[in-house]
Formats: structure tokens, sequence, C-alpha cells
């Protein structure tokens, strides 16, 4: 039997790299909308679940990778969109398809495309185009659950990515810089990372 002696493992960073750590991330979250698959069933379940999962998602994985400036900002995105949502829902009190009250914007739709839009200005379209797809899996699962009428979900979409673009900053650096040699000069715009 040997016995090792030195250094303690670093338990300060995880063992994985920032791609493993978002997938941990994102299938740990995606476990908090399982109850609300549970609860009902089809397509309008799961429109529910990712309109909790994807903001959940988003602050999940700033957090994560200690991006806390990127957290504020997503923070702050939330809270706009879900603000001026609920104040349209009220100003304009347009009926559902299903008779009730407060369909336009739609909410679910709203909250899930300022996360998408997070994902993409924060951490490029690698991440964003599949939260995209989620959010507008979100929309039409309201449409066919008779919750909203499609001009709901599309004011919705467009209300939550205008807030998630004006409040979120990009992570990726650019510079210009003038070059010249072998003949040649210009000016090209580069990114850092």
């Amino acid at each position: 039997m040997r016995i090792r002696i030195g250094h303690p493992p670093d338990l300060r960073r995880p063992p994985f790299g920032a791609g493993r750590r978002l997938a941990v991330s994102a299938l740990a979250l995606w476990m908090t909308g399982i109850p609300a698959l549970r609860a009902g069933d089809g397509i309008q379940s799961a429109g529910d679940a990712l309109r909790l999962v994807l903001p959940a998602t988003a602050i999940g994985t700033a957090l994560l990778q200690r991006d806390f400036q990127g957290a504020v900002q997503f923070i702050e995105a939330a809270a706009l969109t879900g603000v001026v949502t609920e104040a349209l829902k009220v100003i304009v009190d347009e009926k559902r398809p299903n008779g009730n009250r407060y369909s336009f914007p739609s909410g679910h739709t709203s909250i899930s495309f300022c996360s998408a839009e997070f994902f993409r200005k924060r951490y490029g379209w690698r991440v964003g185009a599949p939260a995209y797809a989620a959010s507008v899996f979100v929309g039409v699962s309201r449409v066919q659950a008779r919750k909203h009428w499609i001009h709901d979900v599309a004011a919705g979409a467009a209300i939550g990515a205008a807030f998630g673009a004006w409040r979120t900053r990009s992570r990726e650096r650019y510079r210009v810089e003038a070059f010249s040699g072998n003949g040649c000069a210009g000016i090209r715009i580069c990114r850092d990372g």
C-alpha cells in the first residue's frame, strides 16, 4: 500500500472546462422544469417548463462562469422585460383565445426571448441559437394552448429581445489596428480571446 504525500487538489476550480460547466448547469437547471412537465402533458407543459428553465439557465450559466457582470445585466434585462410586459397586459387588457383576460403581450415568450438574447449577445450564437429555438417553441406552445394570439407572442418576443439586447454587453472584445508588410497596408478588425 502506497501513501502519497503532496499538495491537496485545488478544490476552488471544478475539474472540467467551461463547456462542461455550461452543460452541467443546463442539465441541473433543466431538472427544475420536470415538475411542470409532470403536471400536464404535451407541448403546453413543455413550453411552461422552458419558460422557467431558460432564465434559470441564463443566470446559472453566468454565475457558474463567475461572470457576475453578466448576471447583473441579465437580472436588469429580465426585470425590465417583466415590468413592461405586465404593465402592457393591464393597459391593453385584451381577451385571450380561451376567453380569459390579459393576453397582450405573452409573458412566457417575453422572458424566454430575453434569456435567448442574453445568451446570444453575452456568449455568442453557439449558445444563443439553441436558446432562440427553445424560445420559439415557447411561443408556439402558447398559441397552440389557446393562451395567446400570434400577435401577443410576436410582441412578447420583441419586448424580451429588445431589453435583452439593450441591457447585455458582449464579452468579446474587438480592436482596430493598422498593418503593413509584404507590399500591402490596411486596417483590420481583430477579436480578442
